[in-house]
């Protein structure tokens, strides 16, 4: 079993693996994602209303 001071240096060194984005790069993704969320946010409550509308004239009648 590994002890927790070797577990430490482990990870260290696994960071130093990472390839880190730029902070360009983390700002662009950080736009898309929040573009993208807005933007399925929007589909998703268009075809909400367009169902419940649909439901509400069945029930109505």
């Amino acid at each position: 079993m590994q002890s927790f001071i070797e577990y430490i240096k482990d990870a260290k060194g696994e960071f130093a693996h990472i390839s880190w984005p730029t902070r360009r790069q983390a700002v662009g993704f950080t736009i898309l994602v929040v573009v993208l969320s807005v933007a399925t946010a929007l589909y998703l409550g268009a075809f909400d209303t367009l169902f419940t509308t649909i439901i509400k004239k069945f029930i109505v009648r």
